[in-house]
């Protein structure tokens, strides 16, 4: 039987093991994206595989528990960072300028915008927020007639996507590739080029 004493150092155990887990899976995922093996978070951690099923839930609870950590927090960031900019023009060219910028820097964002993982339900209201901001990027773009007339929110929503799919799946090009190619997408996009600037 266990005492009190056995059973608080059995929860300050189990916290500890928590806490390092959800800091080496934030880790492990901001480097390799929310599908990276979860060995390799149990071995940042220090811990067995069976440990993060046990304490988490598997990876469905270990995303849910750092997302907010991983990506969410950068992710609203940027759209209300665009939020912010008056003129809609230089609002949509700042804001795919800095999407693609994050799905370059942290593959767990490609992770979302694919919604890989259905189950988490916070990653699946972070793909909600950000298809919303996107539809008002899209009607705001075209009552500015900044955008081309026949570019449509799933236009806007399948660019972000198959740019995720470029980088998690293809070759990753060079950072200045990928930067001279956003200019494209954003001349593509727009009725004048907001690359030009």
């Amino acid at each position: 039987m266990t005492d009190s004493r056995g059973a608080s150092a059995l929860r300050a155990d189990a916290r500890r093991n928590v806490d390092r887990i959800r800091h080496a899976a934030a880790q492990v995922f901001r480097e390799q994206g929310f599908s990276a093996p979860l060995e390799e978070v149990a071995a940042a951690a220090k811990v067995s595989k069976a440990t993060i099923f046990n304490r988490l839930g598997g990876r469905i609870g270990l995303i849910d528990a750092v997302i907010d950590d991983v990506v969410a927090v950068k992710l609203r960031a940027i759209i209300e960072d665009a939020r912010s900019v008056v003129e809609v023009r230089e609002r949509i060219c700042s804001y795919v300028g800095a999407l693609r910028d994050l799905q370059y820097r942290l593959p767990a964002v490609n992770d979302v915008l694919l919604q890989v993982y259905r189950d988490s339900e916070p990653l699946l209201a972070l793909c909600h927020a950000g298809t919303a901001f996107h539809d008002s990027l899209v009607a705001q773009g075209h009552a500015a007639g900044f955008l081309a007339p026949d570019f449509t929110p799933a236009d806007f929503h399948a660019l972000a996507r198959d740019n995720a799919l470029a980088l998690k799946h293809g070759g990753r090009p060079t950072r200045a590739d990928y930067d001279r190619r956003t200019a494209f997408v954003l001349g593509g996009i727009c009725a004048s080029s907001c690359a030009s600037d």
